[in-house]
């Protein structure tokens, strides 16, 4: 996609040099996609730099983000204001001299820090009444249907149509860095599923990874099990109904979570973080979808399969919700485990012809 040709945005001056802070949602599947924000900016201001804000978790995924000049490493909690570490961040912003921020989140203490710095521009949507802490205020969030349009829209100018598509979230993670992974984890080289089992919200999760696991193996693939410490339960069931076989490469650091993707031939996940970031590398994924839409919440990336239950649709698709409530969670449950099976197959063996 290129911005220049696209509704009568141009790039702006090329000699401003002002850097940029973006401060983005922190879930990791939200992280991924404020790539698309970067893109934008970069195709705006070319000679700017852009920072993103950056928990510890998220931390590693800006090494692989193209366009990216620095994270800033800072962890706010989520459950209270805490002031004193926001004017520590406000104290690192204002040192780095930002001229813009963005300003992702709605709410009012993701623009705290921001507005201490005295960072110049800060633009935002509106939300819990920020006025002061945000002075370039947008407006007609709600009018905007994806996640992705109402955080890529503060990186073009004020009341800018929306582009047909947007440019798409990228991690480039360097070959050799991958090959290295699978040798010091005693990987071998031959082709490799990697499962993402977890999920934000229980009703997201697919129950049969174990058995499409076991089937996986029996075919002659190696199976990878992917994902935080969240998750080492799901690894170990898994795990066990393979006798073994599978690989428990679930931990504390996502950068082993970002390689084995990379490394993998085909990545098969829930509605999660996983996915995208297996999507933005360029890895062929499957993602398994019930009470979400693939409409709002897939990868802009594409997927290689997108996994529904296909018998009927059920009235209360999608809910959103992250419980089950209603009809017994067959939205996930009619998704047997043999089809998933047969189209990883499917999949790796279309990848391998291109």
């Amino acid at each position: 996609m290129n911005l220049n040709s696209l509704n009568g945005i141009e790039m702006e001056d090329s000699a401003d040099t002002r850097p940029i802070l973006i401060v983005p949602y922190m879930w990791i599947g939200d992280f991924v996609r404020g790539h698309t924000v970067v893109r934008v900016l970069k195709q705006r201001w070319p000679n700017r730099p852009v920072d993103l804000l950056v928990t510890p978790l998220c931390a590693p995924l800006v090494d692989y983000m193209p366009g990216v000049r620095a994270g800033v490493v800072w962890n706010l909690p989520r459950s209270r204001l805490a002031l004193a570490k926001q004017r520590g961040l406000a104290a690192e912003l204002r040192a780095r001299g930002y001229g813009t921020a963005l300003v992702l989140p709605r709410t009012w203490k993701a623009a705290i820090a921001p507005a201490l710095a005295g960072i110049p521009e800060r633009v935002g949507f509106f939300g819990e009444a920020r006025f002061g802490l945000i002075n370039r205020m947008r407006w007609g969030e709600k009018a905007l249907p994806r996640f992705i349009d109402k955080n890529a829209a503060l990186a073009l100018p004020n009341s800018t149509p929306l582009p047909p598509e947007w440019p798409v979230p990228q991690l480039v993670v360097p070959p050799e860095e991958t090959a290295h992974w699978r040798q010091a984890g005693g990987l071998g080289t031959g082709p490799a599923v990697a499962l993402g089992p977890g999920s934000v919200g229980a009703s997201k999760r697919w129950t049969y990874y174990p058995e499409a696991a076991r089937l996986l193996i029996e075919r002659g693939l190696d199976v990878w099990v992917v994902g935080g410490p969240g998750e080492k339960t799901l690894a170990q069931e898994i795990v066990s109904a393979t006798g073994g076989k599978a690989r428990d490469l679930t931990g504390t650091d996502l950068r082993n979570g970002i390689l084995a993707m990379a490394a993998a031939s085909v990545a098969i996940s829930n509605d999660s973080g996983l996915m995208h970031i297996a999507a933005a590398i360029g890895t062929p994924t499957m993602g398994i979808f019930g009470p979400t839409s693939p409409y709002l919440w897939a990868p802009l990336n594409g997927l290689a399969a997108t996994v529904l239950q296909t018998k009927s649709k059920l009235s209360c698709q999608p809910c959103q919700r992250t419980v089950c409530t209603m009809n017994d969670h067959r939205c996930m449950r009619d998704i047997a485990a043999a089809e998933v099976a047969d189209i990883a197959q499917r999949v790796m063996a279309q990848s391998s012809v291109r």
